[in-house]
């Protein structure tokens, strides 16, 4: 069985940690973070082995990057470029409650939590963090460094450009694109396209203000899982 790691010890760390233990298809060595106050300790059980560049001192063991949050939801992007692993290291974590339908994809250091649903000839890039009971619908395409949180709903043919955040809860329209680092507030009902960069909440979605800074600096960094664009 192929080891793994988690990096990060956070929520989502966590919660990824549950579905690795819950899948059975990976031998969970432990987490990854930054934080020296956690180095040593264990969270629910899991120990923290030291910090994120550990990951090359254990060559064999796959790896899933499980940071970000809505202040920040462009750390993903950071550490891939940082690591500067190839692709073949990181592993796709899927729960065993999730629903992906033969016709998706689901791309490296992928994560679908507990109850989602890929429908029909879904793709979903690198590094996607999709949480519990969201749906995604015929079509849909969701590119790297996406995050997708609890209970969003995505109809058919919406696309997802690269790191695009969807709060907790929002409806997008089918057919709709939210643009690259753009961010879509919770409860918020997404009826047409939104541009690169944007902050969006409302129902009907409005635009709130520009990004935050983490997520505007990630749009003028093309990062793949191997590291910058050419």
């Amino acid at each position: 069985m192929n080891e793994l790691v988690v990096v990060g010890a956070g929520g989502f760390a966590r919660e990824t940690a549950q579905a690795v233990r819950d899948a059975g298809d990976f031998e969970l060595l432990g987490h990854l973070d930054d934080n020296p106050d956690l180095h040593g300790r264990e969270v629910d059980g899991v120990p923290v082995l030291g910090g994120c560049d550990l990951v090359h001192a254990l060559p064999e063991a796959r790896v899933v990057i499980c940071v970000g949050n809505p202040r920040d939801y462009a750390a993903r992007a950071r550490l891939v470029r940082r690591f500067g692993l190839p692709v073949d290291r990181y592993a796709t974590v899927i729960h065993p409650t999730a629903a992906v339908s033969a016709t998706s994809e689901v791309g490296p250091g992928s994560v679908l939590l507990a109850h989602c649903v890929l429908t029909a000839a879904v793709r979903v890039g690198a590094h996607v963090a999709v949480m519990p009971h969201a749906v995604l619908t015929h079509d849909d395409a969701v590119e790297d460094f996406a995050t997708i949180t609890s209970g969003v709903r995505l109809g058919g043919g919406v696309r997802l450009e690269r790191g695009a955040y969807v709060g907790s809860g929002a409806l997008v329209r089918e057919g709709t694109t939210v643009g690259a680092w753009s961010q879509i507030g919770m409860g918020s009902s997404v009826l047409g396209d939104v541009p690169p960069g944007e902050v969006w909440v409302g129902s009907p979605a409005r635009r709130l203000r520009e990004a935050a800074a983490p997520a505007l600096d990630e749009l003028a960094t093309r990062t793949t899982v191997g590291g910058p664009l050419k």
